[in-house]
């Protein structure tokens, strides 16, 4: 009469305890072994980042010197040094090759200016010339202004034969 409890209390009892444990514990470890495995993919993800972080720096700090002369610059009122810099280039180029006819603020905003929220201020130049100290004119005042775009150039002939009548608008943005 007690041979079924018995076996019921003192063998199937503790059976299927003992396998109920045992399933947890692996159920557990499964948990812990994809927690892991999530963790060090999201280390390994991190990792990579700070070291793209740290190679982006590496390659920008030389360029730290610079930003802050270039926020400068473009916090400058743009017409004055454009003027500045028309007149440095002019300076360095031959009145027989390079000669400034006109500098015109202008109010309204056209092209790039007028579909963008960016600060910016638009201007044009004229002068007669050789295409090639036009071409090093432009060069030298777009090195020195990087924020300068060409919006527009017009070239026709001169009376004089080897000379060419420019007109160059630029868009100058601002900060």
């Amino acid at each position: 009469m007690y041979k079924q409890s018995i076996i019921f209390f003192g063998i199937v009892l503790p059976v299927l305890g003992l396998m109920a444990l045992v399933g947890a514990c692996f159920y557990i470890k499964s948990e812990m072994s994809d927690s892991f495995a999530v963790k060090m993919s999201q280390f390994r993800t991190t990792s990579q980042g700070r070291q793209a972080a740290m190679m982006t720096e590496s390659k920008i700090k030389p360029q730290r010197e610079h930003l802050e002369r270039w926020k400068k610059d473009l916090s400058m009122e743009t017409t004055s040094t454009v003027r500045t810099h028309l007149k440095t280039v002019t300076d360095k180029l031959s009145s027989k090759e390079f000669q400034e006819t006109g500098f015109d603020p202008l109010t309204t905003r056209s092209g790039f200016a007028a579909v963008t929220q960016q600060k910016s201020s638009q201007f044009r130049m004229g002068f007669r010339g050789t295409f090639r100290a036009a071409q090093r004119a432009m060069l030298e005042l777009e090195s020195r202004m990087p924020q300068l775009t060409l919006q527009e150039l017009k070239a026709t002939p001169s009376d004089q034969s080897t000379l060419l009548n420019f007109q160059v608008t630029y868009t100058a943005w601002e900060n």
